[in-house]
């Protein structure tokens, strides 16, 4: 069974990521060395800087907010990783949402963003998020599926974007 997990272990799950020319590179894997995440030292930083992230007081690149970042794993076999956005930008209303989610494309295509989607619903009205935005393009037919499954309520386009509404308790 898999499970939302801290981030712990991805370097070959990034490297997989960057070697895809199927799927535009998530935005997550262009700031990460696979090679200088093999040190522990490298890696540990990278972690530390994910779990500051959902700090309100981090200091961050214009336009990005708060975030919980989770990882979905099945033992040791990072799947996906998944990010809970706190709050939104007017950027993020348009295209981005309270949620994003990638699939490592050797996972892809057996239930695993539909189940990640599930696990961080109630993360998310943790958070305080009664209804999180979700975008996705408009030609991506399994993202739509993956939101659609998990109560996601179509509510217009912005450009390209497909948007929904998705309750956050079940």
């Amino acid at each position: 069974m898999a499970t939302l997990i801290d981030p712990t272990s991805f370097v070959a799950a990034i490297a997989e990521w960057n070697a895809d020319r199927d799927f535009p590179l998530p935005w997550f894997v262009t700031d990460v060395d696979p090679g200088a995440l093999s040190l522990p030292s490298a890696f540990d930083a990278y972690v530390a800087r994910l779990l500051s992230e959902r700090e309100e007081t981090t200091i961050r690149p214009a336009g990005f907010v708060p975030m919980t970042t989770l990882w979905w794993a099945e033992g040791d076999r990072l799947l996906g990783r998944l990010a809970i956005r706190h709050r939104l930008t007017p950027a993020l209303e348009r295209a981005g949402g309270h949620i994003g989610y990638d699939v490592r494309p050797s996972a892809r295509r057996q239930g695993h963003a539909t189940a990640m989607l599930a696990a961080a619903l109630p993360i998310a009205n943790a958070l305080g998020i009664d209804e999180a935005l979700l975008t996705c393009d408009d030609t991506n037919t399994a993202s739509r599926r993956v939101i659609e499954a998990n109560g996601g309520r179509f509510v217009g386009m912005a450009g390209p974007k497909r948007r929904y509404l998705v309750p956050t308790r079940g």
